[in-house]
């Protein structure tokens, strides 16, 4: 006869199930930020007539940042002034931004289910063509934070003629949380 388990299995197995599919963390997202070598930036006041942040039921929307580094914004043009492994480090930058402001919308990092979508413009050259080497340093740094998971999302990079205040790369996110 075929052993057909009792409720509290198959309850184990759905919650094993269900943890597995939300890409549970053997790390708190902030202690991996550390250990990284990275840190949150403090959350910077929008510039304008919007907000940092949009909730709407699971699913949080950033605004475009910008990259800071020691305090300040880093700014340049890729393919002029700025090559691909600054832009990268400025993308990095960026992402880690809008992290710090996706934490201040949902109180802990370890609430993100998945990121959704990872959009990002690169203020470069009309001959330059790499902007997904450029953004490849916001993508790297969600999947190192993350994990596969949790962190490998849907995406796009724009190359842009310029971009606010100077800097070479804006990012925005979509992220789902629990």
């Amino acid at each position: 006869a075929e052993y057909m388990g009792d409720s509290s299995c198959v309850m184990f197995c759905r919650v094993a199930r269900r943890l597995r599919v939300q890409g549970a963390r053997e790390v708190h997202v902030e202690t991996r930020i550390q250990q990284l070598g990275l840190h949150l930036p403090p959350v910077s006041p929008p510039k304008g007539n919007y907000i940092s942040t949009r909730r709407t039921g699971n699913l949080v929307f950033t605004a475009g940042h910008l990259p800071v580094a020691n305090g300040a914004l880093q700014k340049g043009k890729v393919g002029e002034d700025t090559d691909i492994d600054a832009g990268y480090v400025a993308a990095q930058n960026a992402v880690l931004s809008a992290l710090a402001s996706l934490k201040a919308e949902i109180g802990d990092l370890d609430r993100v289910k998945s990121v959704i979508k990872l959009v990002g413009f690169v203020n470069c050259t009309s001959s330059f063509v790499d902007q997904p080497k450029v953004i490849n340093g916001a993508s790297d740094t969600l999947v190192k934070v993350f994990g596969d998971t949790v962190g490998v999302h849907a995406r796009s990079a724009v190359g842009v003629v310029s971009l606010p205040l100077g800097v070479p790369v804006e990012v925005e996110l979509i992220v789902e949380v629990n």
